[in-house]
């Protein structure tokens, strides 16, 4: 299919391929990844790291604007846009498209300012996001998983002795 030159790019087909990259690089690294049914939701993935499942929101940014590679971390409400919060997602991927870069940021840091901007082309590590440069390690359990135990808490009838208790397998109608 082509495309008219003066036509401007289809975001959301632009949003789709990053969406597929992360896909490829997440599941490189040994992730597990789901997406959920349809679109309601707030989040593009659900990343599961062994221990914990992390809701991602995948943007995608191509172009510079005031030296800047920027995109929100907002989604539509109504008439408006709203700021994603802990209660919708973990944490934003962003996707710089021209460099197949990405930035690994959790949501509490898009929340007091939700406009990212990336300057992966400066010299400059005080950049307020540079720190979540290719930051995959953020996704990884914050514990080993050969610590992760599941513990069984159990009740009886004080009135029935535990050495008198048998199982019964249930009957079948």
């Amino acid at each position: 299919m082509s495309q008219n030159r003066n036509s401007r790019p289809n975001t959301k087909r632009t949003g789709e391929r990053s969406e597929a990259a992360f896909l490829h690089k997440a599941s490189q690294l040994g992730f597990a990844l789901a997406t959920p049914w349809g679109d309601s939701e707030r989040y593009d993935f659900i990343l599961d790291n062994g221990c914990d499942l992390l809701r991602i929101q995948i943007k995608a940014t191509d172009s510079l604007r005031a030296h800047a590679y920027e995109t929100r971390a907002t989604y539509s409400l109504g008439k408006g846009r709203a700021v994603y919060s802990t209660y919708d997602i973990d944490f934003v991927a962003a996707h710089i498209i021209p460099l197949d870069l990405w930035y690994i940021v959790p949501v509490r840091e898009c929340m007091r300012a939700p406009m990212l901007r990336f300057y992966p082309h400066r010299e400059a590590k005080k950049m307020r996001l540079e720190k979540y440069r290719d930051a995959w390690h953020l996704l990884k359990p914050s514990h080993p998983q050969s610590n992760r135990r599941l513990t069984i808490y159990a009740a009886t009838d004080s009135a029935i002795p535990v050495e008198h208790m048998q199982y019964q397998p249930p009957t079948l109608p």
